[in-house]
């Protein structure tokens, strides 16, 4: 391993939107939750609170996970890929982290051309 660097926003490579895809892992079991998007101001945001925020592109504003729903996501670490073109934040997730009630937005799986549901939703 290298010795640390100073990080510096500036040097993630973002898409024509300004945007980042961020990708959420529980901290603790690896389980893959969601994947979402951040500007640079969000990556900001993020390692400034601790709170994982996200940009939502349809609402056109910035999204802290659990704001509303009380669902958070408590920042662990967050890593950048080889290509500086992706982030990876590991979280503390509290209660589902999808908005349809579901611990993971990755609950449908393709086998032998069908669809099939791997979780149902939380109560």
């Amino acid at each position: 391993m290298s010795a640390p660097e100073s990080f510096s926003i500036s040097t993630l490579v973002l898409n024509e939107a300004g945007l980042i895809p961020a990708i959420a892992q529980d901290a603790t079991s690896g389980e893959v939750l969601m994947m979402a998007w951040m500007n640079t101001e969000a990556v900001e945001r993020t390692l400034q609170t601790g709170r994982v925020t996200y940009w939502s592109r349809s609402r056109q504003a910035f999204w802290v996970k659990g704001e509303s729903s009380g669902h958070v996501q408590e920042l662990v670490d967050l890593r950048v890929d080889c290509d500086r073109d992706c982030i990876l934040v590991l979280v503390n997730q509290t209660g589902p982290a999808c908005h349809t009630n579901r611990r993971s937005c990755f609950y449908t799986a393709v086998r032998e051309s069908d669809e099939v549901e791997l979780m149902a939703p939380m109560t």
